[in-house]
């Protein structure tokens, strides 16, 4: 009989291309956790890009945890994520706490 504490939280950070070639290797990552009802917290902060199939798979996640009554929560955005879910407005969709940093005045 184990006396071990349920797992309760997953932390995954995701380094380099977050794109159509790393798609299927990190779904299984990114969902498994959430199907068992986990916490799943994803440091983003090391993604050096985010195209279409990366953010789909990103807004999968987060589609599967509102499904199943789990948490998903991405932190720690590059300045790659960030211009993705500030082109696309995607902030919202995501709820998470973004922080943009404010663009350097133009030099003339």
């Amino acid at each position: 009989m184990s006396t071990e504490a349920p797992l309760t939280q997953v932390d995954l950070q995701i380094e380099g291309e977050l794109n159509i070639y790393r798609a299927a290797e990190l779904k299984r990552t990114l969902i498994e956790p959430l199907q068992a009802g986990v916490r799943l917290v994803v440091n983003l902060a090391a993604v050096s890009e985010l195209d279409t199939c990366g953010l789909q798979l990103l807004m999968l996640a987060k589609r599967t945890a509102k499904a199943v009554q789990a948490e998903l929560q991405l932190v720690g955005h590059s300045p790659a994520v960030l211009e993705v879910f500030e082109l696309l407005n995607m902030a919202a969709f995501f709820g998470d706490h973004l922080v943009i940093e404010p663009k350097p005045p133009a030099k003339v």
